[in-house]
């Protein structure tokens, strides 16, 4: 009798164990769409109270009325507009208004102008804003097989901040002892980049940055073939980059790729046609654009590393397959892709030097031309 007691309340237990546990994923809440074939789990898996939190912070300012086209140009009217001087005055005050509220609404016009003088070349934001604007229009103009026809605008990464949330700068981890332990690979340091995982953290400079390493590394052989250079060392650090466009999206890995075989680009969904172009495209702004102004930005801005901030999926994208969920607002404001964009310019340490000036406080113009005539002397 005791037996069968205790048999039964065993059973009682695992079977309440089992319950709550199957309780925890039971689908309430839970949105899946088929993405594919039937049958083959294709399909995209969402948490409708997840996705509701990564709306929280998506109020989009409202656009203004437009403005005339007709009128004085701004560059024939104002000092030391180089790439919005083809605007009429009104469109040009309109679109600074509007890049006020998306990148700077509490710090308003002095966050890229200098009080006072508008025209002073003196603050490192302004020198940065134009590269922007110019980077901006580049990828509505240039990289439509990625961004479509919704394009992007200052808010797209921006949000109502200076500076944007999802950022990142080179990271080869903490110093390593020597001998066996002298490396961990990036390996084993829980990092945002790959979504704490194990795997290798400093994914973005590998893939997404200069010398971009390749990311096809399935061999096309049933046997290991003596000329494949790749080996499980380098699918980790693809499968860190896979991690951080799932998280990066909010996708699952079925969003580009067909799980019954992952490298048949035939049998893929179309999104991973546009996920190509966009990685194209992140390395492209990382090495034309963001990493070019190292030189401009004062050392709070730089990385650990003493890089610039650069972009990476998450930037754009911040939790969402459509930025901003698809809002249209470029559509609002066409004048981005009418920015002039200025051949053969390149940041300069003169730029940063003269910016320091409004960034710290403590620093005057006076001892910045000290410097640069001690420097000139020296030389």
């Amino acid at each position: 009798m005791n037996t069968i007691t205790r048999k039964t309340v065993t059973v009682a237990a695992l079977t309440g164990a089992a319950l709550l546990v199957t309780g925890c994923e039971l689908p309430v809440g839970i949105d899946a769409d088929q993405k594919g074939y039937r049958g083959l789990g294709m399909e995209q898996v969402t948490k409708r109270h997840l996705e509701a939190r990564k709306r929280v912070d998506l109020v989009i300012p409202e656009a203004e009325s437009p403005a005339n086209s007709a009128g004085p140009k701004a560059g024939d009217i104002y000092t030391s507009v180089e790439v919005l001087g083809d605007l009429s005055i009104g469109e040009f005050n309109r679109l600074m208004n509007a890049i006020t509220a998306w990148v700077a609404p509490e710090q308003g016009c002095n966050y890229c102008h200098v009080p006072g003088n508008f025209a002073d070349e003196n603050i490192y934001t302004k020198i940065v804003s134009r590269n922007m604007l110019e980077m901006v229009k580049t990828i509505n103009t240039e990289w439509d097989a990625h961004v479509g026809e919704t394009g992007v605008t200052c808010y797209t990464c921006h949000m109502g901040q200076p500076v944007p949330d999802q950022i990142w700068f080179e990271d080869h981890g903490p110093k390593q002892a020597g001998g066996v332990a002298a490396s961990r690979m990036g390996q084993n340091l829980s990092g945002p980049n790959v979504a704490s995982a194990s795997l290798p953290n400093d994914v973005f400079t590998r893939f997404l940055a200069e010398d971009p390493q390749g990311l096809r590394i399935t061999p096309r052989s049933t046997l290991p073939m003596g000329d494949n250079p790749y080996n499980l060392k380098d699918a980790e650090w693809n499968h860190g980059l896979m991690i951080h466009f799932s998280k990066a999206l909010g996708a699952n890995c079925t969003t580009c790729h067909n799980t019954n075989n992952f490298p048949d680009w035939q049998a893929s969904p179309p999104q991973r046609v546009t996920a190509w172009h966009g990685i194209e495209m992140v390395r492209a702004l990382n090495v034309g654009y963001l990493n070019p102004l190292q030189p401009v930005y004062p050392d709070s801005r730089l990385g650990p590393l003493g890089d610039a901030p650069k972009a990476n999926c998450a930037t754009c994208h911040n939790g969402l397959q459509l930025p901003l969920d698809r809002a249209q607002m470029l559509a609002d404001y066409p004048e981005l892709n009418r920015v002039q964009r200025r051949e053969g310019w390149e940041p300069s340490k003169a730029d940063a030097e003269l910016s320091e000036t409004q960034v710290d406080p403590d620093i005057s113009a006076g001892d910045v031309e000290d410097d640069a005539a001690l420097e000139a002397a020296e030389s």
